[in-house]
């Protein structure tokens, strides 16, 4: 039987996810489990942004994406910010 942590989430799965999500969520896109990255968010290392929301956490997911090199425009990686030039 396959554990929700090692399924991890897609590109399309991670592209719909809301502005913000929990934990477990961000924790599976990096193939984490959910105590480990609870523990990691408790001790202020998780690898993206994270909002205190009274007890929990929310994740925010534009830095998930940044941390991921995920970008909807640019067919999945972090688009170059070098200026092109017109030919």
């Amino acid at each position: 039987m396959t554990t929700l942590a090692a399924q991890g989430l897609s590109r399309a799965e991670l592209l719909a996810l809301p502005a913000t999500t929990d934990v477990e969520t961000a924790g599976r896109a990096f193939g984490l489990g959910r105590t480990t990255a609870y523990a990691l968010a408790r001790a202020g290392e998780f690898p993206c942004a994270i909002i205190r929301a009274g007890r929990g956490y929310r994740v925010v997911t534009a830095d998930l994406l940044r941390v991921l090199r995920l970008a909807p425009e640019s067919g999945g990686a972090v688009a170059d910010a070098t200026p092109r030039t017109a030919a």
